[in-house]
């Protein structure tokens, strides 16, 4: 059979299987699209119906991708945000342009937004548009200006200009009362995971090892599939995360989150955040935004221990 004789399934299916990923939440998921949990409860049904497989695993007050599941999301997940994007940028035509930065979700929310009120004083007269997302895009073919991507030195764009590196540190909100994660405070404690096995400086079982922990169990770990909702679940008081220093400075700042005492050392890779501009010579505002954004960087690293 040709490419072009497969039957796709219905799109808003997709779409609305693709927010429940990204949220692991009917509930958030139906908020996120201004639908009833109901209406999207059929959307995952006719989905699952169209392709004769079970893409979730639902417990009682949890949901949980199947490896079938794993697999469709990763896809559907990247097509979904590129479409999104290109609805995005047709719209954008019939209004002022302003600048559009992408970033991942997690860096989006963690290091940009935070920031955004800073911009909005210092930059007043530059509409700026933030395209949360964790694909990949074709900046020129989304009509996004600038985007802030994370990878290491050899895969950064050409012209790509470093920002931060990146290094973790175990962070918890004041109200836990813990201060250090040694042998004697480790089973007492929940360890909030990002499930992302690529990056092992990211993955409490890799982190415990080199700290000579891994003979000792946490109480429990609680694993995300969005690195922000690991940080967001420790500010919320509900166990120990590995905090991206650049990204929970904020945080760390006023509060919400203190660094703990760590047996091992800090975890580092040769992984950075690097700024990428879609034209070679790009427009004043853009610029303007550009350079804004390395201010904001170097700001940072002049605050690193």
């Amino acid at each position: 059979m040709s490419k072009s004789a497969v039957r796709l399934p219905p799109l808003d299916a997709v779409r609305g299987f693709v927010a429940v990923g990204r949220r692991m939440s009917v509930t958030l998921a139906a908020e996120d699209l201004f639908l009833t949990q109901s209406a999207v409860s059929r959307k995952l049904r006719t989905l699952e119906d169209y392709l004769g497989v079970q893409l979730l695993e639902r417990g009682h007050r949890s949901i949980a991708l199947t490896p079938a599941g794993e697999h469709f999301f990763r896809v559907a997940e990247q097509s979904i945000s590129q479409i999104e994007a290109a609805v995005a940028y047709l719209g954008r035509q019939k209004t002022r342009a302003g600048v559009t930065i992408t970033a991942s979700i997690g860096v989006s929310g963690l290091w940009l937004l935070p920031r955004l009120g800073r911009l909005q004083g210092e930059l007043p007269g530059i509409d700026v548009r933030v395209e949360a997302n964790n694909a990949l895009l074709d900046l020129r073919a989304a009509g996004i200006d600038l985007a802030i991507r994370y990878c290491s030195g050899r895969d950064a764009p050409p012209g790509a200009l470093r920002l931060f590196g990146e290094c973790t540190v175990p962070v918890a909100h004041p109200s836990l009362a813990v201060d250090r994660v040694d042998a004697e405070t480790l089973p007492a404690l929940t360890l909030l995971e990002f499930g992302d096995p690529g990056r092992p400086w990211l993955q409490w079982s890799e982190q415990l090892h080199a700290a000579g922990l891994d003979r000792d169990a946490p109480r429990s770990v609680v694993h995300f599939n969005q690195y922000d909702q690991v940080i967001q679940a420790a500010i919320a008081g509900q166990g120990v995360a590995l905090g991206r220093r650049a990204l929970v400075e904020p945080m760390l700042a006023d509060g919400r989150l203190k660094v703990l005492a760590w047996s091992g050392p800090a975890a580092s890779t040769e992984h950075a955040y690097w700024l990428v501009q879609a034209e070679s010579e790009p427009g004043a505002e853009v610029i303007a935004i550009r350079d804004w954004i390395l201010s904001e960087a170097r700001h940072y690293k002049e605050q690193e221990p």
